[in-house]
């Protein structure tokens, strides 16, 4: 597994494919890559993997959220911000661990929401972002213009170092999301590529081919220099202390 790759000169993310890695080993993966970009001894990385089925949750979510206890998913508690998402076969998972310092202005979580869109735009299936209303749950993520969700973001950022990421759904198995109440959205119907494909009925795109949609669209939105927006809420990332997820937090 490549843990320090040579940077790019123009200074994007280094893309590392991991193929499919066990939850709880890619997140003891993932405390690692943070240390060591901490630590300056590893460049900016995008990793691109997908899990075995799983069910993740922030420290925020209610109870009542969860599946009950005769959920055959594994369930696993997270230090990222978001409530529950479930992980699996027909995803491309994307753990993002990127110096955020070195970014310039702008918001790291719309910039991932901008690479995915670019991305599903290039593929062929035009997407929108949704802005969260005063008190409302988080809208964060990718959507269909008919408000489907196909994309959930959920982040962190420790000594201004990111970690997790975002989950797109290919083709994964959608009766899972079901099971428990999907990013503190009961309403929120799910849905994947090769869903919308085939309600187009045109071929869905390969797993290969929206990888590569993927980091190129994203490697190229975190080298973009964004004008500095004085109307953007400030993050945790933003703070002194930046420790905790994002603020508002990406939910899944």
């Amino acid at each position: 597994m490549p843990t320090s790759p040579q940077a790019h000169e123009d200074g994007a993310p280094v893309r590392v494919d991991l193929g499919r890695l066990a939850y709880p080993f890619a997140q003891t993966e993932m405390a690692r890559w943070v240390a060591e970009r901490q630590r300056g001894a590893a460049p900016d990385r995008l990793f691109l993997l997908t899990h075995p089925p799983v069910i993740t949750y922030g420290a925020r979510t209610p109870a009542a959220d969860l599946p009950d206890s005769a959920s055959p998913i594994p369930l696993v508690e997270v230090d990222r911000g978001g409530h529950a998402t479930y992980h699996g076969p027909g995803q491309l998972i994307g753990y993002l661990v990127v110096n955020v310092r070195a970014l310039g202005p702008g918001d790291l979580v719309r910039r991932v929401e901008n690479g995915l869109l670019a991305a599903l735009d290039a593929l062929g299936f035009p997407a929108v972002r949704r802005e969260t209303p005063a008190g409302a749950p988080s809208l964060v993520g990718i959507w269909t213009p008919d408000h489907r969700k196909i994309a959930s973001i959920g982040m962190r950022i420790r000594r201004g170092v990111s970690s997790h990421g975002f989950a797109l759904n290919i083709d994964p198995d959608l009766s899972a999301f079901t099971t428990f109440t999907a990013c503190a959205l009961p309403d929120t119907t799910m849905t994947s590529l090769a869903r919308l494909a085939a309600e187009a009925g045109r071929p869905a795109p390969t797993e290969a081919a929206v990888r590569d949609a993927v980091a190129d669209a994203l490697l190229r939105e975190l080298t973009r220099r964004l004008p500095a927006n004085p109307s953007t809420p400030r993050t945790q990332a933003d703070s002194p202390r930046g420790q905790r997820p994002l603020n508002p937090p990406a939910r899944p």
